[in-house]
């Protein structure tokens, strides 16, 4: 009999654990041995366990899932740790991978390539979602450029957003002219409040205007990639909501 590897699922949404508990279910080579919905619970489920693999959501309530990956690196070095989220943000990509991440997937993907990802993983590869290799690319190719002390670094994807925030779209409008999940806008705006010392959606308007946004019209769509449920693998419909933050 093959070994069975046992896996920890860190996600603050109980629907999400119960899909990937279900997904896991399918591989027999797999098996779930513990969930967590916070950084606290995440570091002493995995030192009890000791797990070979832990999806870890990057959106934890309350503290981010990159402190949760630092200290999973430090307290249990032999574990692999598989980001799953809705962000696509190119700086949570980049820091995710340098913190000691084995891959960074998205939860729109295919519950299958999720799997086939898990195992990739396992065997000591680097994995990553598809449609973020361009992204990882364009870091990679960017020149460096000093920015200044104390300056918000603003990425390319959060200028899409401030823009259209700034022409007053709603964030399901947004994602459908982007073509990603409803849920990956919230995580962007949010991101934006906390990185510009902002309080609201009006402010992030007054803040594009005052740096020169006004009558800006975003970038062209992106190829849009219609959000999954990972439990079940259909298309998510008519809500356009996608997964949970």
């Amino acid at each position: 009999m093959s070994k069975r590897h046992g896996i920890i699922v860190v996600d603050d949404h109980p629907l999400v654990r119960k899909g990937i508990a279900q997904l896991l279910a399918m591989d027999a080579r797999l098996t779930l041995v513990g969930e967590a919905c916070d950084h606290a619970e995440a570091v002493a489920v995995i030192a009890a366990h000791k797990p070979a693999l832990v999806l870890l959501d990057l959106n934890l309530a309350g503290r981010s899932g990159l402190d949760t990956l630092r200290a999973i690196r430090r307290e249990s070095s032999g574990t692999r740790i598989l980001v799953l989220t809705v962000s696509d943000a190119e700086e949570d990509l980049v820091a995710a991978l340098k913190g000691g991440a084995a891959g960074y997937l998205l939860k729109d993907m295919e519950p299958e390539e999720i799997l086939r990802d898990i195992h990739r993983a396992l065997a000591g590869e680097t994995v990553l979602s598809p449609r973020l290799a361009n992204t990882l690319a364009g870091v990679l190719r960017r020149p460096r450029h000093p920015v200044a002390e104390g300056a918000p670094v603003v990425t390319d994807r959060e200028r899409q957003i401030i823009r259209y925030v700034a022409l007053g779209r709603s964030n399901k409008l947004v994602a459908r002219e982007l073509g990603i999940a409803e849920g990956t806008v919230k995580v962007h705006i949010k991101r934006l409040l906390r990185k510009l010392h902002l309080r609201s959606r009006v402010d992030i308007a007054v803040w594009a205007v005052d740096h020169g946004y006004r009558g800006e019209t975003p970038s062209a769509r992106m190829p849009a990639t219609p959000p999954h449920d990972v439990a079940a693998g259909a298309p998510v419909r008519g809500t356009d909501k996608g997964l949970p933050e």
